[in-house]
């Protein structure tokens, strides 16, 4: 029997932009793993879409079977209702956090990846961990600069 790796995910923005942080929490059988990590200047969405890559990027073996659950419908709709792959179809254009989504989906297609939506704050107690992990993250001290952040262009980011 194929083992199936359950993953939590949640990004956490204080303003918009602004400080943020995400929260990963992988299961496997008896073994879990918690990651989390901030930047000092991004947004809600590229926290969410990050969360989502850095728990993919932990896994060891490739093919793994994959449930990623997110309170994000920005990532699960766009994943389960095709958007991103016309996104990608269109090298992204116009389309914000390209330098994430292209990072997203080297991962995830390494792997078999079901995304299911959660609703956030509504006492799931792994998505309520993660929320944790991030809004902690969020307020450390000496955040990392967020590279593929621009400003200027919202949050269209970098290729």
């Amino acid at each position: 029997m194929t083992d199936v790796v359950t993953i939590y995910t949640d990004g956490a923005c204080s303003g918009n932009p602004g400080p943020g942080g995400f929260g990963v929490v992988l299961i496997s059988g008896r073994h879990r793993k918690e990651i989390s990590g901030g930047f000092r200047l991004t947004t809600n969405n590229r926290m969410e879409l990050f969360a989502a890559i850095i728990g993919l990027e932990a896994l060891k073996r490739e093919g793994t079977v994959v449930r990623l659950h997110a309170d994000s419908q920005y990532l699960v709709n766009a994943v389960n209702k095709g958007w991103l792959f016309s996104w990608e179809m269109k090298r992204f254009a116009k389309k914000k956090n390209p330098d994430l989504w292209i990072r997203f989906l080297e991962v995830y297609r390494r792997h078999q990846v079901t995304l299911i939506w959660v609703k956030g704050h509504n006492n799931d107690p792994e998505n309520e961990r993660c929320d944790m992990l991030a809004v902690a993250a969020s307020k450390e001290p000496g955040l990392e600069e967020d590279g593929g952040y621009a400003p200027e262009n919202g949050e269209m980011g970098v290729i």
